[in-house]
C-alpha cells in the first residue's frame, strides 16, 4: 500500500514558516515588516500544530483499532 504524503497545506505552511523565520533572523526588514511577518508566522504555526494534532489523533485511532480505520456511531443521550 503506498504511503500518503503529508497534507499539501501542511507542507506549504511549513515551508512558508521556515522562510519567515529565516527572514526574521536576518533582521533586514523594518519593524513594521517584522511584526507582520511575526503575525503570519504565528498563524502558520497554529495551522501546522492543528494539522499535526489531527494526524496524531488519526494514528492513535488506527493503533487502537489494530491498523484499521473503524467508524463508530455517535451515542445519543
Amino acid at each position: 500500500m503506498p504511503r500518503k504524503k503529508s497534507s499539501p497545506n501542511f507542507e506549504k505552511s511549513l515551508d512558508e514558516l521556515e522562510k519567515i523565520v529565516a527572514e526574521l533572523e536576518d533582521g533586514d526588514g523594518s519593524l513594521e515588516e517584522s511584526l507582520k511577518s511575526f503575525e503570519k508566522g504565528i498563524e502558520l504555526t497554529r495551522a501546522c500544530q492543528k494539522a499535526l494534532k489531527e494526524a496524531e489523533q488519526k494514528v492513535q485511532i488506527l493503533i487502537e483499532n489494530g491498523g484499521e480505520e473503524k467508524f463508530e456511531p455517535f451515542n445519543e443521550t
